[in-house]
């Protein structure tokens, strides 16, 4: 670790850290096959938002909450916009929702049947009206438009027909606002993803315009994949708009982030860092299924997972790294990575946490609060948010 100004610089850059967190981490989810109901479970919007607020107070680091629509529709947005005010959050992202109705089994935008590709592009642009009376910015997309079989449907249309809605919603777009396209490799979809890796909704976005950016959801790729590379292209190419962190064994595992792989989180921020893309440019958001752990101190410790990997991120000697990198010292180069990497960031998260006025131990905090105990005991009746399997 180097001393003195630089540490004090990482500790200001940490405090400034903001990672959203999704309103359907709080509700009951599952597998493809099951969702596993949990007691304590948030029935509403509001109720997401209470717990979201204590992720925030305990961290100090989770001010904004993701919205997902239809999952959190209500009669006032700008009402639920005041509600979150006052718990000390704003709402973000606005999530779109096509792949849920019996209509979107063969895509939703690049669907065949132009009635389909209406109903959709009309929810598309539903989202860009919610974000007017959030205050949203980003608009956040996910299709799981694709094919199963050969010949199913041609590839080429379905492109065209994808660029035609992406381009419709940006056009509706106001000034502030942004598109974030996101990608994945296979699923539900198994012979063609009609967005299935960055370089397709980078050329999307690229012919867009400068409100497009790619999302990167750290759990949407082939194994093996390198990432980092494409965290340092984006920026590169001032394209990376966000990310859904989650951590991942096999596919779109959805676990909690870092958990699989904390040296991949870790070599990510480093890139991140570097290309410049710690900012409020880059959003950090997570995308997370709960099923078996507890909500909200799962949440938290993802939260905590982000900052120790920024920390270490941050703490890379970055004059001795170029210097080992100019002079061909391979070992030398990857020494200075690891040394960061190794640092033992906890008691310096500790400090920074104290220092904004939030428990040092955040999963502690949360425990001896007595929230979790009393949402069972009141969130009693009615029906707990979620979605189906």
């Amino acid at each position: 670790m180097t001393a003195g100004s630089t540490v004090e610089a990482v500790k200001t850059a940490l405090k400034t850290q903001a990672v959203e967190t999704p309103s359907w981490a709080y509700g009951n989810s599952g597998t493809r096959f099951k969702v596993f109901a949990q007691p304590g479970v948030p029935r509403t919007p509001r109720e997401k938002l209470d717990d979201a607020a204590r992720v925030h107070e305990h961290t100090g680091v989770a001010p904004s909450v993701a919205l997902h629509i239809p999952w959190d529709r209500v009669d006032d947005y700008a009402a639920l916009a005041a509600y979150a005010k006052e718990r000390g959050l704003r709402l973000g992202a606005i999530n779109s929702n096509v792949f849920q109705d019996d209509d979107y089994k063969l895509g939703s935008v690049t669907n065949p049947d132009p009635a389909v590709r209406r109903k959709a592009l009309a929810h598309l642009l539903e989202c860009v009206d919610i974000m007017d009376a959030t205050g949203s910015r980003d608009l956040k997309l996910w299709f799981s438009d694709g094919t199963n079989y050969p010949g199913q449907d041609d590839i080429r249309d379905r492109q065209d027909r994808l660029a035609e809605a992406l381009s419709a919603v940006y056009e509706r777009l106001g000034d502030g606002q942004r598109m974030l396209l996101e990608y994945k490799l296979f699923e539900p979809a198994f012979y063609t993803m009609d967005v299935p890796d960055w370089g397709t909704a980078y050329a999307h976005c690229l012919r867009l315009g400068e409100k497009a950016q790619v999302v990167v959801d750290t759990g949407h790729h082939a194994p093996g994949t390198n990432i980092e590379f494409i965290v340092a292209f984006l920026l590169r190419e001032g394209k990376l708009g966000g990310f859904d962190f989650n951590s991942r064994f096999y596919a779109d595992d959805d676990l909690m982030v870092g958990s699989a792989d904390p040296f991949q989180l870790f070599r990510i921020m480093y890139e991140v860092v570097r290309g410049g893309g710690y900012s409020p440019d880059v959003a950090f958001m997570l995308d997370q299924c709960h099923n078996l752990e507890p909500k909200i101190p799962a949440i938290i410790r993802s939260v905590m997972n982000v900052q120790e990997a920024t920390a270490k991120a941050l703490l890379v000697d970055r004059p001795s790294l170029a210097a080992a990198q100019s002079a061909g010292d391979v070992l030398g180069a990857n020494a200075v990575l690891m040394d960061a990497y190794n640092t033992d960031v906890r008691p310096l998260l500790a400090e920074v946490r104290t220092e904004m006025g939030v428990a040092a131990d955040p999963m502690a905090a949360y425990r001896e609060s007595g929230w979790a105990q009393r949402i069972v005991d009141e969130r009693v009746g009615g029906e707990q948010a979620g979605w189906g399997a």
